[in-house]
């Protein structure tokens, strides 16, 4: 077991905030993470996978354990579907990219999202009008305590909104090991309606768009929008898009009668918080090395040197100038470690 010491971690996070892990250990297979966890000489352990979703605002003192467990298998399947189990150390894109080049469909719109399998859960990823619980089976996680695996079934995950058991309940109590994903293989759902997908296919001349059509239409619509983060340290969309009540909606839409939004029943209504913050003046500023993408109001950005507690105020500042301005709270979708 090779536990090393004084490792930064500027390249395990996307954001490449350059903190130190105190010890660090390369997890690649499961009875390795439960000696890992046994390990009475290392009371504090810290997680990290692809380190997409977090920001790092100071070392970590701790022993970091990278989570790098590989394999895809397929579990079952019959003539129409067939059911995947991906380890929790695959990279999502990767993923993504096996299962069209399998024809297996209902991953297509989540093309392009950074990070690792065994994030995805927590957050419940997600992107143009899909998300991960619409093919999510079954996980597995080893509980940090015992280290016993346990399963979480879909229903288990309690998924809402970019939120999930392992945000709440079951946070820092599990380590997922592996996810099932129940795919397609014919008579595929194409989801078409939402953002610039349908434009996008229009643009190509598609009318009868494959899986794969609009894995490369997203992928097209991310890359024009979102910041590659091997060229710019970012996480993606650093804030949810809130969901206000009809009467703050009706008072909002009155204001700012040409504010996109979407609703989401009868009583919810989503804004998108890259409007906000655009409408705020915070699109393509700087201060510093944090800033805000020039092409994305919702993605922060570290020019070089940022560190991560300078991203942190910078999304302060922003949440309190949406405030003021829309008397709406955004909440950041991005894992801060303070």
């Amino acid at each position: 077991m090779n536990i090393q010491e004084n490792i930064s971690l500027k390249n395990y996070n996307t954001f490449g905030i350059d903190v130190k892990a105190r010890f660090f250990v390369e997890i690649t297979g499961l009875v390795q993470l439960q000696k890992v966890l046994e390990l009475k000489a290392y009371p504090k352990k810290f997680i990290i996978s692809g380190g997409s979703n977090m920001l790092l605002t100071k070392d970590i003192d701790a022993l970091v354990m990278h989570i790098a467990l590989k394999g895809i298998t397929v579990v079952e399947e019959d003539e129409n579907s067939v059911e995947v189990k991906v380890m929790a150390g695959e990279n999502w894109h990767e993923l993504v990219l096996w299962s069209l080049e399998r024809g297996y469909g209902g991953l297509e719109n989540l093309s392009l999202i950074p990070g690792n399998v065994g994030t995805a859960p927590i957050q419940n990823i997600g992107a143009y009008g899909v998300e991960l619980k619409d093919v999510f089976v079954s996980c597995a996680a080893m509980d940090v305590t015992t280290g016993e695996l346990e399963g979480f079934d879909n229903e288990a995950c309690a998924f809402g909104y970019r939120d999930s058991i392992f945000k709440n309940e079951a946070k820092d109590k599990y380590i997922i090991t592996s996810v099932v994903l129940k795919l397609t293989k014919t008579n595929h759902v194409l989801h078409t309606g939402y953002g610039s997908i349908e434009n996008e296919l229009k643009e190509k001349g598609i009318v009868h768009p494959t899986i794969q059509d609009i894995s490369e239409a997203v992928i097209a619509i991310r890359r024009s929008k979102l910041p590659d983060p091997k060229e710019i340290g970012n996480s993606g969309s650093f804030f949810k898009n809130p969901v206000i009540s009809k009467k703050a909606f009706d008072r909002f839409i009155k204001k700012h009668p040409d504010a996109p939004f979407y609703e989401v029943d009868d009583n919810g209504f989503k804004i998108p918080a890259g409007w906000l913050v655009e409408q705020c003046g915070f699109k393509g500023k700087r201060f510093g090395d944090a800033g805000v993408h020039d092409k994305q109001a919702l993605v922060l950005v570290n020019h070089g040197n940022a560190t991560g507690q300078e991203i942190l105020d910078l999304s302060k500042k922003i949440q309190e100038e949406v405030y003021k301005q829309f008397k709406i709270k955004i909440q950041p979708e991005v894992n801060i470690i303070k």
